[in-house]
């Protein structure tokens, strides 16, 4: 381990040794062209996992990729791991607290307990490492940084088949009324589920991607849910969608 991993501001108190984790920077520019560019940062217990990943990214001028010492105001944070243990969980805590940042999670395995427990630390985006090239990761960042949620497919599925067997009480322990769910919100939180992003869903309901931003994000505020994800669990599980 180099003397940078030791000292970085992703070795807190949240992680363990075990998994140590730090962000790098592989691409300097100057303060105008920052301005257009997604901050982001790389945390990893494994050096080559994180050397793969920052590859990818920077070769993109859509990125820029913050040292160790500006890691905590990354826009977006990536944490690239095998699995998701204690300590990782640890650290998407630790993420979480940090308002500066959103978090994505570029993971080789994930089961549906998982993912549950990974959402509930505030991840809003998951890609699996098998299917991590530059593209993909791009997506993943630039969506992240929109605020929007990304899963595969099939681990959405899992989400919702686990969310399905929960107590009641769980998804609503604040007995809020379904009511006020309207038409529009409901069609969209159908489309996420469906797997498509906030522009498809634009193209189809024919508004503006900023309005279908807004619909989302009012209902995940007025439910007090955690994100988009969360959003389309709840409705299945009322049987709104």
């Amino acid at each position: 381990m180099s003397s940078t991993e030791k000292t970085g501001p992703a070795m807190s108190a949240a992680t363990t040794s075990r998994v140590p984790t730090s962000a790098w920077a592989m691409h300097r520019t100057s303060r105008s062209d920052r301005q257009d560019r997604v901050t982001v940062a790389v945390y990893a217990a494994d050096p080559v996992l994180r050397l793969g990943v920052v590859q990818q990214l920077r070769q993109r001028p859509e990125v820029e990729l913050l040292a160790d010492t500006d890691a905590e105001g990354a826009l977006v944070s990536l944490v690239v791991v095998d699995h998701v243990d204690d300590d990782v969980a640890a650290l998407l805590h630790r993420l979480r607290h940090n308002t500066a940042t959103r978090t994505g999670l570029v993971v080789a395995t994930l089961g549906s307990g998982a993912l549950q427990r990974v959402i509930e630390c505030g991840v809003a985006a998951v890609l699996r490492r098998a299917e991590a090239d530059q593209d993909q990761l791009l997506h993943l960042v630039l969506a992240i940084a929109n605020g929007e949620g990304v899963l595969p497919g099939d681990l959405l599925g899992k989400l919702l088949a686990h969310v399905g067997g929960s107590q009641r009480s769980a998804l609503d322990p604040r007995g809020l009324s379904l009511s006020t769910l309207t038409t529009r919100e409901a069609d969209m939180l159908r489309m996420v589920s469906e797997g498509l992003d906030t522009a498809e869903i634009a193209r189809k309901t024919a508004y503006s991607e900023r309005t279908v931003k807004n619909v989302l994000h009012e209902v995940i505020t007025r439910l007090q849910l955690r994100n988009r994800a969360h959003a389309v669990g709840y409705a299945l599980r009322n049987g709104l969608i």
